[in-house]
């Protein structure tokens, strides 16, 4: 951490994080723990590592402690799926009737109640793109806004832990209508999930072997993947569900969670477990441009292109967004090919980049990559949902305010 200085960060106002963590979330019972690791031009210049992996057993965080990630999965299997991109095997503007015959004049909701709904057709033709960028229509159960959410929960379409395949949520889905004509409204659902389909589809082989393969053997993330190894128990930590009276409950105990075997349906979007280490190079990849240590990954101009704002119109989230989701507003911010990102830094209202890009998890996990001052950080901490407390925004703030030497042109940046 004594490379603050040279990286342009201010040490003093950098131990600024961990007293607000502590102070503001660990130390009340908010969170049980947080882990969050700060990195510029992919060295390390702060790490803070705060609480217990495990409440209940008194277990204290370390450095190395295994977590729930879930929608930080999103950006690993996208990233895949550009892999695959990049070797022809599939383009963003194939409709993806083309991979998935049995989508052919799948509907978009006009009335009724599953299993007997009326749709219309689509204005087009639902494309990769729409996947990648979740504005295909498709939706999740947890949104309980639609009828068609209700019969994804009725189904139990690509939950974590399904008792059915990718295979078999792709059927389901078949015989489920579309919540908009793709391209019209951007909506948080189970696209990522079938994108993670079309990798194993298109690769021949199943998700799990081809993220290992593509992805973290190259990349060196020894502790990613869908469940927690024998050789992991020992460092996985709880999760828990916030209490409306600001405390915790436990919701997953790590000696019996179902984490601990593979699961049936390997979820390209919230499936793996990790390490804030592992995740940090998977976020040194992308900030370098798609390699890393000389793994290269992905070309330079493929990850640019994903940290775009691909939706129509050049519209920010506020604009599309049907889902209910979120701690915080989304002014000024779109969404590319996996990620959301930052196009009009003034109107989110707190320090940021242009171009910057980042998504979390349900457990209130995190990461973001700031190519303009080549930062990335991830954090990491296991409370259900997301939208419990603001703590990414503050942590977004608390990083910029220690950061002393900008690389930002913007005049007073």
């Amino acid at each position: 951490m004594g490379k603050a200085k040279s990286l342009g960060f201010s040490k003093d106002r950098l131990a600024r994080i961990d007293r607000f963590l502590q102070d503001r979330y660990v130390g009340p019972g908010r969170l049980p723990c947080a882990q969050f690791l700060l990195a510029r031009d992919g060295e390390l210049v702060h790490q803070s590592v705060l609480g217990a992996r495990d409440v209940e057993r008194g277990t204290p965080l370390t450095e190395d402690t295994v977590f729930r990630i879930y929608s930080m999965t999103k950006p690993v299997t996208s990233v895949a799926l550009m892999s695959l991109v990049e070797e022809g095997l599939i383009a963003l503007d194939d409709p993806v009737a083309k991979h998935i015959p049995w989508w052919e004049g799948l509907g978009v909701y006009s009335a009724g109640l599953a299993p007997n709904f009326l749709t219309t057709p689509p204005s087009r033709p639902m494309q990769v793109v729409d996947l990648l960028r979740h504005t295909s229509g498709l939706t999740y159960g947890f949104q309980n806004r639609t009828n068609v959410d209700a019969a994804y929960r009725k189904l139990g379409v690509a939950e974590v832990h399904s008792a059915g395949d990718l295979d078999a949520m792709v059927a389901d889905l078949a015989g489920l209508p579309l919540e908009f004509s793709p391209g019209e409204a951007w909506n948080y659902s189970v696209a990522t999930d079938v994108c993670g389909y079309l990798v194993q589809a298109i690769a021949g082989k199943p998700l799990s072997q081809v993220l290992r393969e593509r992805i973290f053997e190259p990349l060196k993330m020894t502790d990613t993947g869908f469940f927690v190894r024998d050789d992991q128990r020992d460092r996985f930590a709880a999760c828990y569900n916030a209490t409306p009276q600001g405390g915790l409950a436990l919701q997953d105990d790590p000696r019996t969670s179902p984490f601990l075997k593979p699961p049936v349906l390997e979820s390209g979007g919230g499936g793996l477990v990790s390490t804030a280490a592992d995740y940090m190079r998977f976020s040194h990849m992308l900030l370098n441009g798609g390699e890393l240590e000389g793994a290269r990954i992905l070309a330079p101009k493929t990850v640019r292109l994903m940290a775009c704002n691909h939706l129509p119109g050049g519209a920010d989230l506020t604009e599309m967004s049907r889902s209910l989701f979120s701690e915080s507003t989304n002014a000024g911010v779109g969404f590319g090919l996996g990620f959301a990102v930052v196009f009009d830094p003034p109107k989110t209202l707190i320090p940021c980049s242009m171009g910057e890009f980042y998504w979390g998890g349900a457990a209130s996990t995190a990461f973001w990559v700031d190519p303009v001052e080549r930062v990335t950080a991830v954090l990491m901490t296991q409370v259900l949902p997301s939208s419990s407390y603001p703590i990414r925004r503050e942590l977004r703030t608390l990083t910029y305010a220690a950061l002393m030497e900008t690389n930002d042109p913007r005049p007073g940046a």
